[in-house]
């Protein structure tokens, strides 16, 4: 029973956060926003979730495109280590 909790947890999480926690931490922070205009101030407060999300999107996709190159740590999380990889003995490519 852990095993199953703990797969649908690492799915949700990989499903929500995915390779972009920041882009997760923006989401958030709008969801909590709009709550807060809504039930505290009594604002009609649809218009800032999508703005937010546009922000967001266009925040993240513009770190993920600009022309740095990757740290080693990153290269490493990404798969492009610049080398063939291992292959175990005994096991055709």
């Amino acid at each position: 029973m852990t095993g199953r909790l703990r797969a649908f947890g690492a799915f949700w999480y990989d499903f929500i956060v995915g390779d972009d926690w920041r882009g997760a931490a923006a989401v958030a922070l709008a969801l909590a926003a709009t709550a807060l205009l809504v039930h505290v101030a009594e604002v009609n407060a649809w218009w800032l979730m999508p703005a937010c999300v546009i922000a967001a999107l266009g925040w993240s996709l513009r770190r993920a495109t600009t022309g740095r190159p990757l740290s080693p740590a990153r290269r490493v999380r990404a798969g492009r280590t610049g080398r063939a990889p291992r292959l175990s003995p005994g096991r055709a490519p």
